[in-house]
């Protein structure tokens, strides 16, 4: 292996992140290399030098990080209460639109209501949105009896 593809491998193998079998390559290189060994150790002193020196932080860090976690942002009461009715409001006029989409169920020979094939219900049964697709305005109160 040349001197220079082991040089820039050097800092990845320190790192670990090597596989044994570079790192097997590199190490025979080094036992026969004094000028890669060299970089070796250059390279290992600079990382235990770098490692031993201490970050310095900032004064108050801490006491600002602790100050904006604990402090919820919160909404006022009056954007809660509007998108609470925006909601329903959709909810309501969205019920009233789909009504028109969907055609009422033809009685079958026994007088029972049973949705015609061609009609595919985008609602499954029991949801807001079936009650409000099955109300017939003319029959009172849909299915109900």
């Amino acid at each position: 292996m040349e001197c220079q593809a082991v040089q820039t491998q050097l800092s990845a193998w320190l790192d670990h992140e090597l596989d044994e079998a570079a790192g097997a390559v590199l190490s025979a290189h080094l036992k026969r290399c004094e000028a890669c060994r060299r970089e070796w150790r250059e390279l290992t002193a600079l990382d235990a030098a770098l490692s031993n020196l201490a970050a310095p932080v900032p004064s108050g860090l801490a006491e600002k990080v602790v100050a904006r976690v604990r402090r919820p942002r919160r909404r006022p009461g009056w954007q809660s209460a509007a998108l609470a009715a925006c909601l329903v409001l959709g909810i309501a006029l969205g019920g009233t639109v789909a009504r028109g989409f969907y055609g009422a169920a033809a009685p079958n020979e026994t007088g029972a209501e049973v949705a015609s094939l061609e009609v595919f219900h985008d609602f499954p049964q029991g949801s807001l949105g079936a009650v409000v697709a099955s109300y017939q305005p003319e029959d009172g109160n849909g299915n109900l009896q």
